[in-house]
């Protein structure tokens, strides 16, 4: 029903090219429009969408923490930040999903504009910092839509310490978040290295990490899995710091990686909205330059962890080919959110089927005999 669509999406893309944070509404109102639609008894439209976006191979799920993802392409963290459109997520294809991140406290954000595309170099720089409205706010809403959507994929929370609360507190800010949500999500995800919020990278270091993993393992008793996400800017000496930080307080995994601040590389001089250089412009980038770096880092928590610590891979996946390379090197599951972007919404059910012709090419009978095979 919607592959005539798909030709108009580089139109899309076009219009929506100097005012992205508008059009990133405008995703999310359709699908809260559709979920109202579905609610209201038109449930056919909604088939409709899992048809035209969903791809089915048992050879791609994974099972991990518990979990069963019947995909291992998920969305990643930063597109619902509010969990509008948490339940329309399976109907779009994605094997699981990641909602925030999520501050204990509402927060409006970095003054606009904070949202920026860079098309020459299939990228995107943000600095919307963690706007959201709150992880009360959010357990609300999450425990209505699971009234009436039971959840088909697993569900994660990304949770960021809030812009108010003081560095020397984040421990709290993050534990109150954890408990407030803890009841309506599947898994949890720490975020300290989101650029985007003041001092909050220096929260990665040993000692101040320690007491935020601390604080939730100490509410953690039913229990759930408990992920970190790591900056791909940090040198191999302090990735090894985390990993022992992960073994110590028994975390579940390890999400590589956030985005970048680095700028080398870049085709994209100069911002039109802004007519500054990019090289002035604070912010993380995502998208195609950070691939190669945030698969680095992967294949070396692989190797320093013999393969015992899962990761979600993320960073630069935009073709079955990229997606492929992060599982190689040692990612069990993956993410995106640019690609998908740049890609359009048909772009989960390529990156799929491309993986099965991958593992067709290679007879292979599951996903997860590639996971590692270059490290």
């Amino acid at each position: 029903m919607f592959s005539s669509a798909r030709p108009l999406y580089p139109w899309i893309l076009r219009i929506t090219r100097h005012q992205p944070e508008a059009g990133h509404r405008l995703l999310l109102q359709i699908l809260q429009g559709l979920d109202h639609f579905n609610r209201g008894g038109g449930g056919w439209l909604l088939e409709q969408v899992e048809q035209s976006f969903s791809y089915r191979d048992p050879r791609l799920s994974q099972s991990l923490w518990g979990l069963t993802f019947p995909n291992i392409l998920g969305l990643a963290a930063g597109c619902d930040k509010d969990g509008e459109a948490a339940a329309l997520w399976p109907a779009l294809g994605f094997g699981f999903a990641e909602l925030g991140a999520v501050t204990q406290h509402p927060q409006p954000g970095n003054p606009t504009p904070r949202l920026f595309r860079l098309p020459a170099d299939q990228a995107v720089l943000n600095r919307l910092g963690a706007n959201n409205g709150g992880a009360v706010a959010l357990a609300q809403r999450l425990a209505d839509t699971w009234q009436y959507y039971p959840r088909s994929i697993p569900i994660g929370i990304n949770l960021c310490k809030s812009k108010i609360t003081p560095l020397e507190q984040a421990a709290d800010d993050y534990q109150a978040s954890f408990l407030a949500l803890q009841n309506v999500a599947d898994y949890f995800v720490v975020n300290v290295s989101s650029p985007n919020t003041p001092g909050l990278r220096s929260l990665q270091t040993t000692e101040e990490l320690a007491k935020i993993l601390a604080a939730l393992q100490s509410v953690n008793t039913q229990p759930k899995p408990l992920l970190v996400k790591i900056s791909p800017d940090l040198d191999w000496p302090d990735l090894d710091s985390i990993i022992n930080l992960a073994q110590r307080y028994h975390l579940s995994g390890l999400v590589a990686t956030n985005t970048t601040i680095g700028r080398t590389g870049l085709k994209t001089q100069i911002l039109p909205e802004t007519q500054r250089s990019l090289q002035q412009e604070a912010g993380g980038i995502s998208g195609q330059p950070l691939r190669q770096r945030s698969t680095e880092v992967i294949r070396y928590l692989y190797q320093k962890t013999q393969g015992q610590l899962p990761i979600i891979g993320i960073g630069g996946i935009f073709s079955a080919e990229d997606a492929w390379e992060k599982i190689q090197a040692g990612a069990s599951l993956l993410q995106f959110y640019t690609g998908w972007i740049y890609q359009g919404p048909w772009c989960v059910k390529d990156i799929l089927a491309g993986l099965s012709r991958k593992l067709d090419q290679q007879g292979l009978k599951q996903i997860q005999a590639v996971i590692g095979q270059k490290t």
